[in-house]
């Protein structure tokens, strides 16, 4: 996710190991740098590594803290004083964008309560990622969640455990942790997505910047799976934030640039010079050929999957589900969704999903009909049951927010403005919860009855850097409102985080 094999090679670093690999060949010419995370069988691994080296230096980076005890553990079994330095290096999470962090834990929860080995992993990884960027925060959590409540305490013994590590030269406005439950805002993960990399997620999967592209017809060897990064692919970083239609068209112009630059099949090499430039261009027009022929195959399989599951239709439904209140209608447009024969059983429910979401406490709910519709289309009982336990998860009991419905008649006036507004389009006027929540909190306005501060200090001006983090999973629709919000307050900075990053599968 980091860094590039080619990259690395370029730091001199030829041979790549897992520790835990078997049969490795002793190599005594070369030295070894390790990068772990601190658990306990990792331990053990070098243990027996040190004890028996295969090489002939060893530098170790733990990517957290690790413990006195630990450290005598290594130092016991380097009876061969092969250990150049053992260092830590905190980098126990993932970074996914420049403003987005995951820590790829899916399941962090039994029902309401932590799983006690996620609780212990998630809270090294966000302490990790308070002493990579060097903040010692003050923490706010969200009331409704025991989980929040829960880690922000955990969080914060560490940070007391480990002051001397968190002792940074102290700013004029503290830094601010802001945990939140995705329990809050089932709505935002169940929808389609009409950005880039939202879309590429929904649709196909990211998988630490890796994308499976071996389901689709016809496809090359060398691109059934690739690789998505906005820190090697300019045309990514360019385009990941912005809505498909605009994505087409700059794919029409890349393919064009592409054209004109293309050596010339039947170009005379005559002279020593004519060589000399066909191969100093030749490793650009190798990696833009690349790109090319990446985006093109991603883009066309996206538009390949937006026809053929009819998602056009569904995303307008789920849409208008999502973010207006005319129950009557709703029902009519997911009875039409459920009728019609290319959408797909996930696609169907997920739209069901989101009625049960919305309307849960609707006098004329019209919820068992859909479900019985959703099993005549032959779907299994798999999805009736996913219904019901998406309610239970993020229906009106468990949410702490008012996910619907604007709280007084100000805020209706500005909705139905916005509305009027002509709103970019259809498919993206749904706002995440998130959004709001972080739009007061950078005013001063976010209540504190409902986010309370851990401990007995509050902050009297206006936050700056603020890490929010939730748990049970953020979306790419979560990051690209983050982006905006970095880009429209300057003078703050938000970064994101979640225990994984969902689309509608997971």
């Amino acid at each position: 996710v980091v860094y590039t094999q080619s990259e690395i090679l370029q730091r001199e670093v030829y041979l790549f190991e897992r520790l835990d690999s078997p049969n490795r060949e002793p190599m005594k010419h070369l030295k070894a740098i390790c990068f772990l995370r601190p658990t306990k069988e990792n331990v053990e691994l070098l243990v027996q590594e040190l004890r028996r080296p295969k090489y002939s230096v060893y530098f170790i980076y733990f990517s957290n803290v690790i413990s006195k005890s630990d450290v005598k553990a290594l130092a016991e079994a380097d009876e061969q004083e092969v250990v150049a330095e053992v260092q830590e290096f905190y980098g126990d999470y993932i970074a996914v964008n420049p403003h987005v962090f995951s820590l790829n834990l899916l399941g962090c929860c039994r029902g309401r309560s932590w799983d006690p080995a996620q609780l212990a992993r998630t809270t090294q990884g966000l302490t990790a990622l308070l002493l990579s960027l060097k903040k010692c925060p003050m923490i706010r959590y969200q009331l409704s969640s025991e989980p929040a409540k829960r880690l922000a305490e955990c969080v914060k013994q560490v940070i007391t455990k480990e002051y001397e590590l968190f002792d940074f030269r102290r700013t004029e406005v503290p830094p601010l942790l802001l945990i939140l439950d995705r329990s809050d805002d089932a709505i935002t993960p169940l929808l389609n997505q009409w950005t880039y990399q939202a879309m590429v997620h929904e649709l196909l999967g990211i998988n630490n910047n890796r994308i499976d592209l071996s389901r689709v017809p016809g496809i090359s060897k060398d691109l059934r799976e690739v690789v998505l990064s906005a820190e090697n692919d300019e045309f990514y970083a360019n385009n990941m934030y912005l809505n498909f239609a605009e994505i087409g068209t700059n794919i029409k112009n890349l393919m064009e640039d592409f054209q004109r630059r293309k050596p010339k099949e039947q170009q005379k090499l005559e002279s020593i010079a004519d060589m000399k430039a066909f191969v100093e261009n030749y490793p650009q027009f190798k990696k833009m050929s690349g790109t090319v022929s990446k985006h093109v195959t991603v883009v066309g399989e996206l538009s390949r999957l937006v026809a053929e599951r009819n998602l056009l239709e569904v995303s307008e439904v789920e849409q208008e589900l999502a973010c207006q209140s005319d129950h009557s209608s709703a029902l009519q447009s997911v009875r039409r969704v459920l009728q019609s024969p290319r959408v797909t059983e996930l696609d169907a429910a997920r739209v069901v999903m989101l009625y049960a979401l919305r309307y849960e406490r609707h006098a004329s709910n019209g919820l068992p009909a859909l479900l019985d519709e959703l099993r005549a289309r032959g779907g299994s009982d798999r999805y009736r049951k996913l219904v019901s336990a998406v309610v239970e998860y993020g229906g009106k009991r468990a949410r702490g927010s008012d996910l619907f419905g604007p709280k007084d008649a100000v805020a209706i006036t500005k909705q139905f403005l916005k509305g009027l507004k002509g709103i970019e389009n259809v498919y993206t006027q749904h706002q995440p919860l998130l959004q709001e929540t972080l739009d007061q909190l950078i005013k001063g306005k976010l209540k504190d009855s409902q986010y309370p501060y851990l401990g007995p200090n509050t902050l009297r001006d206006r936050p700056q850097d603020i890490v929010v983090f939730l748990i049970g999973g953020a979306t790419y629709e979560e990051a690209l409102a983050v982006y905006n919000l970095n880009r429209s307050n300057p003078g703050v900075r938000v970064v994101l985080g979640g225990t994984t990053i969902h689309n509608t599968r997971r």
